[in-house]
């Protein structure tokens, strides 16, 4: 069908869905501290990928390394994740929602939006659950609004199983004294940028001044929080099937790399791996990309485009290799990531902003 703009878009959220998947195989876990990430092993270095609910009460997040999630939720049981698993079961859940006849634009395997004409979308939201539980016994939460902005927000006062609904009516009052970090593409970093300026809430982000935005964050990002803090966005929803414009590999590794030898052999092995994904799909790789996490945590990133796009191994493996020259010498290496960034079918190459400096 294509993308086409909707009365209301509906934000299809699979509740702790890691862990409710895992439940459906092992029922006794139901109501329990549960925690998925990395290979289950909480003296590896790894990160929490999500968390039960019961978990999440006492301090377990989403990113957090799996040690400090072992020390907040000791009796948390820590699995390990099952991609193939829950690739499936995202796979049934959103073949359920396209039985529906609803116009669906998939955003990860636990989410969603749909396109929605009807007067009554809490009625159709209740449809959407009713006919996922059916299908896969997993709950959801489903939040309406009239633009894809204020559908994605409402689902978190939704959570967990409910219905929730946020409009340009309701948003001053539901979201203008919430803090910035609340919105939907603002993170720690940026939420303490606007604070230097005095802008904590939401209610300061739609009444900053524009100029004022676009100096800080230039004029592209600059207008767009000043619409995310007035709630704009749009309202179009496309079921268009989605093209990975790139492929990335990376690895945390148990023991720090401690030598350029160390590194380049994993560089080559990350390279490989990216090299096959790209050859998978038959497309030529326009760009490379080199992450380098410092011990203890330091993370820089840098990105090169290559003098014209390839599908050798070969080349691939010396720009990222050159990018590694970049790495601060004598600084040991706890993850490397490697990223290839796709001509896509159309023939576009399309310019992501690179990073520069040292890696």
């Amino acid at each position: 069908m294509g993308p086409r703009a909707f009365r209301w878009v509906l934000h299809v959220d699979l509740d702790q869905f890691l862990v409710a998947v895992e439940v459906l195989r092992r029922p006794e876990l139901a109501g329990r501290q549960v925690v998925v990430g990395g290979r289950g092993d909480p003296t590896e270095r790894a990160v929490v990928s999500t968390a039960s609910y019961e978990a999440r009460e006492l301090g377990v997040s989403s990113g957090m390394p799996l040690r400090v999630a072992a020390r907040k939720a000791p009796d948390a049981i820590i699995l390990p994740v099952d991609h193939e698993t829950y690739l499936e079961a995202s796979g049934r859940v959103m073949d359920t929602l396209r039985g529906l006849g609803a116009v669906v634009e998939v955003l990860g395997w636990d989410e969603a939006f749909l396109g929605c004409d009807a007067d009554d979308p809490e009625a159709v939201a209740r449809r959407v659950q009713q006919a996922v539980l059916d299908a896969t016994g997993l709950h959801c939460s489903v939040g309406i609004g009239d633009n894809k902005i204020r559908a994605k927000i409402a689902t978190g006062f939704g959570k967990p199983a409910g219905v929730f609904r946020l409009t340009g009516q309701t948003w001053p009052e539901v979201m203008g004294g919430r803090p910035t970090i609340d919105l939907w593409g603002v993170g720690p970093k940026v939420s303490r940028r606007l604070a230097v300026h005095g802008i904590r809430t939401v209610a300061d982000l739609a009444a900053a001044d524009a100029g004022l935005l676009t100096a800080e964050f230039g004029p592209r990002m600059g207008a767009w929080y000043g619409d995310l803090g007035r709630g704009h966005g749009s309202a179009v929803v496309d079921d268009t099937p989605w093209v990975a414009r790139g492929h990335s590999r990376e690895t945390t590794y148990q023991r720090n790399l401690t030598t350029p030898e160390q590194v380049e052999e994993a560089l080559r092995d990350l390279v490989a791996q990216v090299h096959a994904d790209t050859e998978a799909e038959g497309r030529p790789v326009f760009r490379v990309g080199l992450k380098v996490r410092y011990a203890p945590f330091l993370t820089r990133d840098r990105s090169k485009k290559l003098p014209a796009p390839t599908r050798s191994l070969a080349e691939l493996t010396a720009a990222v290799l050159a990018l590694a020259e970049g790495m601060e010498p004598g600084r040991e290496v706890r993850l490397l990531g490697v990223r290839a960034e796709m001509v896509m079918p159309d023939g576009d190459a399309k310019e992501h902003t690179p990073v520069r400096g040292r890696i």
